[in-house]
């Protein structure tokens, strides 16, 4: 039992309990007669913890606030505070009820649901940072840790695909194809499966490299963007990805939702088979 001589805010919670705390402290912050206890009570999962807890505010100057969403732990809490003389506060009780009403549906009333958003966020954020660290065959000693690398020729999409999976919480890495550098020893320690290789049209990338020139104030008629250049460099590409036994993706009229779909499918069956 935790008794103090000061004035007790007890914060409790079906999940961690930290807006419950939040809120304790800032309301605390705003008396200057005293100082407060505050006790954060989380992870609360049966009608017995919240009997122990208002045991245990009877027994001093205390209040209790909520973020309880379980409906049977609410209803406890309020009998046994009742039963006690204890004064509660339901912070997310009014709110959810508002926004029922506004919404129209249900709420769920799961614990944590917060902070599972939030550990998706920064999941999202490590995988693009991983993109961006790991883009155009920078740091290969990094494609060990990638769920996916992305390979291929030069303006096949390999970047915004890349961009678009991490958004998808998959971390990519990918690897531009050159006749003239051969490409990093890590690319074959690892498993095929985790490999994808982008080929396309070599008229279509034609016609995508003589707008990119034109884009940057360059000639059209440069070698990059040299049908026969190409032809070669889709060659050399196709000759690695039969080396590699990667799946081959053709990027030529695909949008990159469509290209991101089936990588993602690939990603999910090597998921499922470890």
């Amino acid at each position: 039992m935790t008794i103090t001589s000061l004035p007790v805010i007890y914060a409790i919670s079906d999940s961690i309990g930290e807006t419950a705390e939040m809120v304790a402290r800032a309301t605390a912050s705003q008396f200057n007669s005293g100082k407060f206890d505050i006790i954060r009570v989380p992870y609360i999962n049966s009608v017995e913890q919240i009997e122990e807890v208002v045991r245990e505010a009877s027994t001093q100057r205390s209040v209790i606030c909520h973020t309880l969403v379980s409906p049977d732990l609410r209803e406890a809490l309020k009998v046994q505070a009742e039963r006690f003389g204890i004064t509660t506060v339901d912070i997310m009780g009014p709110m959810i009820t508002a926004v029922q009403k506004i919404a129209g549906t249900e709420p769920k009333l799961k614990p944590g649901l917060v902070h599972k958003l939030d550990q998706e966020y920064f999941k999202r954020v490590e995988a693009v940072e991983f993109a961006v660290k790991y883009d155009d065959g920078k740091n290969p000693w990094g494609l060990h840790k990638a769920d996916m690398v992305i390979i291929g020729v030069s303006r096949t999409s390999k970047t915004p695909l890349s961009m678009y999976l991490a958004h998808k919480k998959l971390k990519v890495a990918n690897v531009p194809l050159v006749p003239e550098v051969p490409p990093p020893e890590e690319l074959f320690q690892i498993p095929p499966q985790k490999i994808v290789g982008l080929v396309i049209d070599p008229f279509k990338l034609n016609e995508i490299r003589a707008e990119r020139l034109k884009a940057m104030g360059l000639s059209a008629d440069a070698n990059y963007a040299n049908l026969e250049r190409i032809t070669e460099e889709l060659e050399y590409a196709r000759a690695i990805m039969r080396k590699l036994r990667c799946p081959i993706i053709d990027v030529s009229n695909k949008a990159i939702e469509e290209t991101a779909n089936k990588v993602l499918e690939i990603a999910q069956k090597n998921a499922n088979a470890r």
